[in-house]
């Protein structure tokens, strides 16, 4: 047959595939969790942050149990591993605390590109925690997300400032939290995961919100409540539907065009445009990341 009456086919098959459906699900994840940044930037300087904080967890406990007891039933509440569960909803819940309060002081894009460091500090701890071998490109890469990082938070650029600590703990915590994730990924349900995320979350924060309680607030801007909730869950539900369909190695590189979503909400929403240094080192980490991404990749497409 020629080549010419079966080339069309290829595409075809391939938009039809499970991992076609991964692609789109990981372009939705970034869309998602960029609108979250973006959303959550705006709705801190109308509503107590702890209070946002509070809502994201329940709303994320709340949707997981109701979408997925009916079909696992009680499987959904079993874990074998219950501290690690509660471990990495706290690694979590920190990580956007620092989220939260981060974006009242930077902008949306600079602090995307910051938070993109985590995997290659993952890459690191893993091989610290769990004795994983690095190869020598991988931690050349690292050191090139670091520069990118040192680009972006210069003295004297656009970021520059005390609120720098928001985002230097949250890639300490959430590359934890990423490592946690793959110990815990072989034993238990990624909605069960899901589930447990979010009651920890919603449990530690209830004795909290108290201390800022604002009712008047929660009724006059509820909307961008359920919009931060939604977009938190719903991004989590689109990586776990994306990680179900294709591995990590294949999905990684995509994770990095939420730069791109949040630069540009940053541009729309708020009138920023970061400085030429700043693009540079915005460039230089996402050029870091995929390429440890690759790396892994082509790791993971040798045969055992």
């Amino acid at each position: 047959m020629p080549t010419s009456a079966i080339s069309p086919a290829v595409p075809l098959a391939f938009w039809r595939s499970r991992q076609a459906t991964a692609l789109l699900l990981i372009v939705l994840t970034t869309l998602a969790f960029a609108s979250l940044d973006t959303a959550t930037k705006v709705a801190t300087r109308l509503a107590p942050v702890l209070m946002l904080l509070w809502f994201r967890y329940l709303f994320q406990a709340v949707v997981t149990f109701v979408l997925r007891f009916p079909v696992q039933g009680r499987a959904l509440l079993r874990t074998p591993n219950p501290r690690f569960q509660t471990l990495r909803g706290v690694l979590l819940l920190i990580t956007s605390a620092c989220s939260f309060f981060g974006l009242q002081y930077l902008p949306v894009g600079e602090f995307t590109a910051m938070v993109m460091l985590s995997p290659l500090v993952a890459t690191a701890l893993a091989a610290w925690v769990l004795k994983n071998h690095v190869p020598l490109a991988r931690w050349l890469l690292t050191a090139v997300g670091l520069l990118g990082v040192l680009l972006v938070i210069r003295p004297g650029g656009q970021v520059f400032g005390w609120a720098l600590v928001f985002p230097a703990v949250l890639v300490t915590t959430y590359a934890w939290f990423q490592v946690l994730t793959s110990r815990l990924s072989g034993e238990e349900n990624p909605y069960t995961t899901h589930f447990y995320t979010g009651l920890v979350g919603t449990v530690i924060m209830c004795p909290i919100v108290l201390t800022s309680w604002d009712t008047a607030a929660l009724l006059a801007h509820w909307p961008w409540f359920v919009l931060v909730g939604f977009l938190g869950t719903f991004g989590h539900l689109m990586l776990i539907g994306a990680y179900m369909r294709a591995p990590a190695p294949v999905l990684t590189p995509y994770l990095y065009m939420q730069i791109a979503f949040a630069t540009l909400s940053g541009w729309l929403f708020f009138d920023h445009v970061p400085d030429a240094l700043a693009w540079l080192g915005i460039a230089v980490i996402a050029v870091g990341g995929v390429g440890n991404a690759l790396i892994t990749a082509r790791q993971f497409a040798r045969p055992a």
